[in-house]
């Protein structure tokens, strides 16, 4: 199991938790859940340098995801779709029917990114979805502009 998760031990975290809504000078809690430590590692470097930005979380299965986000202490989540065990489809779908925070936003990180894939992600309430091996600078740049507190930019 390879689950960590940041120590969050100030009331003021555990308020926000509570609310579930994220308080403007707060930072982006993010959570990354992919099966490869290479690309979990290259995302976390590229995510740290993202001012206002904070990685409270990895996981590389199903059960270390929604054990993660059960907990409602996050407000972006970077998902694969094939995970060591589970999937990522198995997390959409749980917190689906779990309900999420409404500001909350679901980013799909696939080597898996066919047309099948995509519309169901999107289906199960994945709000962006971006290809692996294209479009890498795609996720750093939505979570830029949400720690930012900017709507996310649409590619041209």
């Amino acid at each position: 199991m390879n689950l960590w998760m940041a120590s969050s031990s100030s009331a003021p975290r555990r308020e926000r938790a509570r609310n579930k809504e994220r308080v403007n000078d707060s930072k982006l809690r993010v959570v990354i859940v992919e099966d490869s430590p290479i690309i979990r590692a290259r995302l976390a470097e590229s995510l740290s340098e993202i001012p206002n930005l904070e990685i409270t979380g990895q996981a590389e299965s199903e059960s270390d995801a929604l054990a993660l986000l059960g907990g409602g202490d996050w407000d972006a989540v970077v998902l694969d779709l094939q995970l060591k065990q589970g999937t990522g489809l198995g997390v959409l779908k749980k917190l689906r029917q779990e309900g999420r925070a409404s500001h909350t936003k679901v980013i799909v990180f696939t080597n898996y990114a066919f047309p099948q894939y995509r519309d169901r992600s999107l289906s199960f309430g994945a709000d962006f979805f971006f290809d692996k091996a294209r479009e890498f600078h795609r996720v750093r740049d939505v979570l830029a502009d949400l720690a930012s507190g900017e709507p996310p930019r649409l590619p041209s």
